[in-house]
């Protein structure tokens, strides 16, 4: 009985793991289109903060994975949460010294905190109680970042975009004094909402170092048993597993990121009003978790990530090709059949490694790389033709490669 106890506590204190690194990744669309308009910025140069966000997921994959190799999950939480709150607090003298390579610096060292915690909470919920209920316990958790989703830029929006910016037109025509007070009133904005999240992170820091969680051990994990970080590269399903989320993570961080970008210029919307669709799509994300999370007891895993992934590409046609509002709709769709992709891909890309868990694990959070990756080229599609209902066929491509994981791997079976 006292360990189911231990169990429940240690589910709680990472679930609220997944609500944390929900927010601030969905901070992001608010951030990109505030930086954007400070700093004049263009598509594939305001795409840069996704890249600061998502190349430390490379970095800090391996040097994760073999952190709690040998100190545990429990650490790897600790010093992980620790450089979150880092990265939080130096958007103070990034806003102070009005640099735009101080935010991706800010938003680089916080990602290599996100990096940590990835690593070690997704693999850990999974291994946390009952095995035969391991993915649809991953997706629960993984709702909260769908809440945390809805909540970020309705809260991000009403913080910092409180004031529409100013066009280009009205910067050409300010004195160079006036618009430099103008761009350090802009970055400003950001400061508080990064010190209230990074104060949140030092006090749930104390809740773990205080708190008594669980060593779970991975099966036949005995010293000398795993191999090398890419001998986990060995499992078919690992190879897909890191292709597959290195496109999806792509595709769902240009979705989101860019929605308040897409409805200012495709559709000439106020950032006041397109926060709500943001939080739109930030609310259909979470509830497809839920949704998926329940529909996961009757139809097989593979087969709901295969149908979910042929509609999201389905509507990224009618973002392409559609008209007026409609094609903000179709963008809100997509993110509730984005939901259940990166911890289904991430459940069926560990199944059967045993030793290998956390090498598989690493190898798998280091592909969310391609969050750095595919919103630059999408961007850059945008700035080269000028059209930015076009940049979504990157998207659609991502869909795709989903769709060829789940149909590659219908043979796993994976714990629902």
């Amino acid at each position: 009985m006292r360990q189911q106890q231990n169990y429940t506590v240690a589910i709680i204190l990472i679930t609220s793991l997944f609500f944390f690194w929900g927010f601030i990744h969905n901070l992001d669309p608010i951030l990109i289109k505030h930086l954007r308009s400070a700093f004049s910025l263009s598509h594939f140069q305001a795409s840069l903060v996704d890249s600061s966000v998502f190349i430390a997921y490379l970095v800090m994959a391996i040097p994760a994975g073999m952190l709690m190799k040998k100190y545990g999950y429990k650490t790897g939480i600790i010093v992980g949460l620790s450089l979150f709150a880092l990265g939080c607090f130096l958007f103070v003298p990034a806003a102070d010294t009005v640099s735009y390579v101080f935010f991706l610096v800010a938003l680089f060292v916080l990602s290599c905190g996100l990096a940590i915690l990835e690593t070690a909470a997704n693999p850990y919920v999974t291994v946390l109680g009952d095995p035969d209920k391991a993915t649809q316990r991953l997706n629960f958790a993984q709702s909260f970042n769908g809440l945390a989703a809805f909540l970020a830029p309705i809260v991000g929006g009403y913080v910092i975009l409180a004031e529409e910016p100013k066009s280009q037109d009205e910067l050409a025509t300010m004195t160079e004094q006036a618009r430099l007070a103008y761009v350090q009133a802009e970055t400003s904005l950001v400061k508080g909402p990064y010190i209230v999240l990074g104060v949140a992170i030092l006090v749930l820091v104390l809740l773990f170092v205080f708190t008594k969680l669980p060593d779970i051990k991975d099966e036949n994990a005995e010293e000398g048993k795993s191999g090398g970080l890419l001998k986990a590269l060995r499992h078919k399903n690992v190879v897909w597993g890191v292709i597959a989320q290195f496109f999806y993570v792509g595709a769902q961080v240009y979705v989101l990121s860019f929605l308040l970008v897409f409805a200012e210029e495709v559709l000439q919307m106020a950032g006041q009003q397109a926060k709500y669709y943001a939080g739109a799509a930030g609310l259909a994300f979470m509830v497809g978790r839920f949704v998926g999370t329940f529909f996961m007891r009757y139809i097989a895993p593979y087969k709901l990530l295969a149908i979910y992934s042929v509609v999201a590409a389905l509507l990224c046609l009618v973002v392409v090709y559609g008209e007026g509002m409609v094609t903000l709709y179709a963008l809100v769709a997509i993110a509730f059949f984005m939901s259940i992709m990166f911890p289904t891909i991430f459940a069926m890309g560990l199944e059967g490694t045993g030793a290998d868990t956390k090498s598989a694990s690493s190898l798998i959070v280091m592909s969310i790389v391609g969050g750095a990756a595919i919103p630059p080229l999408a961007s850059w599609i945008t700035d080269m033709t000028d059209n930015m209902q076009l940049s979504y066929f990157v998207p659609l491509l991502s869909f795709v490669i989903v769709l060829l994981f789940a149909w590659s791997n219908k043979g796993i079976k994976i714990k629902e």
